[in-house]
């Protein structure tokens, strides 16, 4: 007979009655154990946590995300530790194998498919949102901690090597970046506090100026947002790092954004050449090459797009670049070629896309 092993889930919350009962429906019979680090809720957050059988330890705030989910830590005593946000639902799809898998692993990390949702409010369109795989399950008592003031990520021991990491498909559906959340919550003022905090700081890393870049780019301040992309990308140069493909993808979304493609083409095949298999670049240079009337080189990045597909676990990827909404903008192109034939074929390439 397996034994399972015991999964902890480690949250931090603030007013978050509105969603936090359908978070933890989510995890219902997969975790053992919950953990809830509160920060100052004044609504029914804490109980409707404890009627879930959480444990529930207030914690006074102090403008650091990574304190707070590493105190967390410290009451945790099952063997894998699941960290979740109150916005956010474990799919039903395959969550029951989870407890298999861990026992049948060797790796010391596990990385899952979380959904970031987009748009003005629920219920969501499932296709308006960007996918990205994020470490979000981890084996408890070998010093995996949590690091940042904000945006944490984690902290792996020297003796965790990437080797002891594995994707599973068991999807996280993310609601904190629709627009009534944001709104509700001030996120964007919040964020903003805590980046120029750390900008301040002599020795901080250029993910501060990416994470500023993209909260200005939210609020649509696309001229601070393109300044402070464009000094990320030259900081992580200076310290001889390969800039990451986020600073790319944000980049050329702005030139697009305020229709500079004058500004993004052809500079964008030297970000392609960094990163000759991320979809998104891919579509963007389609988008733009489309938009400046070069439908036949339009129609080959879309092709491009197609061949490199949905799935992948080292980018964030907008959700059908490399399917349904290749197709569609393979269609467009082929239209504007005279083969309209095959942009029907195209487009219903796309519908059947969509229903898959």
């Amino acid at each position: 007979m397996i034994t399972f092993p015991a999964i902890t889930l480690c949250m931090i919350v603030k007013d978050e009655a509105n969603c936090i009962q359908d978070c933890l429906e989510s995890v219902k019979g997969i975790v053992s154990e919950i953990i809830i680090v509160d920060t100052g809720s004044t609504d029914q957050t804490s109980e409707i946590c404890e009627n879930y059988g959480a444990k529930v330890h207030s914690y006074k705030w102090n403008n650091n995300f990574a304190d707070a989910r590493n105190y967390g830590l410290s009451f945790s005593t099952g063997d894998w530790i699941l960290w979740l946000d109150a916005d956010e639902e474990l799919d039903a799809t395959n969550k029951a194998k989870i407890p298999e898998f861990l026992a049948n692993t060797n790796a010391y990390l596990l990385s899952l498919p979380v959904l970031n949702y987009y748009g003005k409010s629920t219920p969501v369109d499932k296709n308006n949102a960007y996918l990205i795989y994020q470490l979000r399950l981890f084996r408890n008592h070998i010093n995996i901690t949590f690091q940042n003031h904000i945006h944490e990520t984690l902290f792996l021991p020297t003796e965790v090597m990437e080797k002891d990491i594995e994707n599973i498909p068991v999807p996280i559906h993310h609601y904190g970046y629709l627009q009534e959340v944001t709104e509700a919550k001030q996120k964007g003022q919040r964020n903003l506090q805590l980046l120029q905090h750390e900008l301040s700081k002599p020795a901080h890393s250029p993910w501060i100026e990416y994470h500023l870049a993209s909260e200005f780019y939210r609020q649509e301040k696309y001229l601070q947002a393109f300044h402070l992309v464009n000094q990320s990308i030259l900081l992580f140069l200076q310290e001889s790092q390969k800039p990451p493909s986020l600073l790319y993808k944000l980049k050329y979304a702005i030139l697009i954004e305020t229709n500079n493609l004058e500004g993004a083409w052809p500079s964008i095949e030297k970000a392609i050449l960094l990163y000759p298999d991320y979809v998104d670049l891919h579509f963007y240079m389609g988008y733009i090459l489309y938009e400046l009337g070069k439908y036949t080189a339009a129609l080959q990045a879309f092709e491009k797009c197609l061949e490199l597909g949905d799935y992948h676990t080292k980018y964030l990827v907008l959700k059908g670049a490399g399917s349904f909404r290749a197709w569609r903008y393979k269609g467009l192109c082929l239209e504007k070629l005279g083969m309209v034939d095959e942009a029907h074929e195209a487009y219903q390439c796309e519908k059947n896309a969509k229903i898959s």
